[in-house]
This record gives C-alpha cells, structure tokens and sequence, in this order.
C-alpha cells in the first residue's frame, strides 16, 4: 500500500506511544485517522493535538470487548464510509513472578494483548476486504519471539498475536488477497508503558504490591526504554515503509535476532 492520501485508519491504543506515532504520521501522510482508548482524558489531549494535523474521529474502546470494538467500527464506518488500515496497537506490560500473577492480572493482560488483536481483526474484516487494498498491522513485541524469565503474561500474549497474524497473512494471500497482514514487533520503544496499570481493572493487584521483590528490575526496564528505545515517530516511519513494501513482519531491533537465535539453538541442543 504505497498511496495512503484520503485512506482511512483505525489505531488502537491510540491516546499515547506507539499509537499516537502511528496516528501522526497517518496523518502526515495525507489519511484520515480514528484513534481508540480506553484512557478517556488521554483520548481528548490526542484528539485536540491530532486535529491540527487533520481530520481525526476519537472514541473510547475497550478491546477486550467484542461490543466495544464492534462499536469502534461502526463509529468509523459512520463517520468515514471506510477503513483501509486497521492497527491493532493496544497494549499493556507487565513484569511479574508467575506465581504472583493473579486470575484477573491474566485476564486483563490477555484481554488487551490478544483478545484486542482477535476482536479487531474479526469485526474490521468484512470492511476491509470491501476495500480495493486493505492492511491489518497488529502489534506484537520482539517478546514474542523470547522465553526469558519474568514475563509470562506478557511474552505469552505477544507470541499469540505473532502467531494469528502470521496465520492471516498466509490465510488472507488466499482467502483475501487484498489485505494484507503485518506484524510489528519493536524491542526498546520509548512508550509511556510504566503508567499501564492506570487502566487495571478491578481486582488486578498492582505488580509493586503482588511482587515487590521485582521492582528494581522493573524500573531497569523502564528506565531503558524511555533512555535508549526507539520513538514512536521513528517506529511509525518503519511502518509505512513496510506497508508500501508490503511486509508480514517489521523489526526495528535487528540485533534482537541473536536471542532469538539462541532460543532456536537451546531447542535444537536437545533433538
């Protein structure tokens, strides 16, 4: 997808990060953009900043929801007549011991990560392949592809939204030539994901409370992505790039493949 000018995308997670970098530069290429949150007064403040550049539609989404997302498209549809590229971007962290990890904490993150990128890519279909050409870009994380310690909840959903994209990329090149499949998989982004919790549901127990023991690496971690992690503009760049070349996978830490390599050779060791 080369020309972008009047398109219409939909992005997810879209009041800050990733999403908001993907939405500026939607726009700076000439598309209209509907951004969804479920960060209501983060919503607004994009919202406002993103008009400036264009003609943008806000609304509030829960992609855990089915209703909600459905809702997200109609609202789209209603308001634009089309979608064109569909971003699957909302997210959240999560840097815990496993057995520490309550039901609701798997619910949430599972709910988000996965679920959000299941609903999106079911009820956008049918609107997408309506289109002369379409693109689904879902947002996973280089976590997807490792095994280290400390992140089941999180690499876990990563690895499934790696999995169904790859999955509907092949399914889509039969099925529905006209829409693509893309994957996005950042290592370090410059995100505000170290504020996620704000949008903990009930019964989720805050990670500094359920695993203190954790917390310094969880700051390390932080502290590296806001210090040393791609933008989201730099991010969002690589993304139409990839789009125009029409990629299934687009990585912005190349050096990342050599734990992925180990991970591959540990299996290997064993056969």
């Amino acid at each position: 997808m080369r020309n972008l000018q009047a398109r219409v995308a939909v992005v997810t997670g879209g009041a800050s990060g990733i999403g908001l970098g993907l939405a500026t530069r939607f726009l700076e290429e000439g598309m209209k953009v509907v951004i969804a949150d479920i960060d209501v007064h983060g919503l607004a403040v994009a919202e406002a900043k993103l008009s400036e550049l264009g003609d943008v539609l806000a609304v509030k989404t829960d992609v855990a929801r089915v209703d909600s997302v459905q809702a997200l498209a109609d609202a789209a549809v209603a308001r634009f007549g089309a979608v064109h590229i569909l971003c699957n971007n909302a997210g959240v962290g999560g840097t815990q011991r496993f057995d520490t990890v309550g039901h609701a904490t798997w619910e949430w993150t599972i709910g988000v990560n996965l679920w959000g990128a299941i609903h999106g890519c079911r009820i956008f279909l049918p609107i997408l392949a309506a289109q002369d050409e379409a693109y689904i870009v879902n947002t996973a994380s280089m976590a997807g592809f490792t095994s280290g310690p400390y992140q089941a909840t999180y690499k876990t959903t990563k690895a499934g939204v790696v999995a169904l994209s790859e999955c509907l990329a092949n399914e889509f090149a039969i099925e529905h030539p006209n829409v693509g499949v893309a994957v996005l998989c950042p290592a370090y982004t410059a995100t505000e994901i170290r504020n996620d919790e704000r949008n903990a549901p009930a019964g989720h127990v805050p990670r500094a409370v359920a695993d203190p023991g954790l917390n310094d690496r969880r700051e390390t971690v932080y502290s590296t992505l806001e210090q040393e992690g791609i933008s989201p503009e730099d991010l969002a760049a690589l993304v139409v790039d990839a789009l125009a070349e029409r990629k299934t996978h687009i990585f912005s830490h190349p050096e990342w493949f050599d734990v992925w390599q180990q991970r591959v050779d540990k299996v290997r060791a064993q056969l």
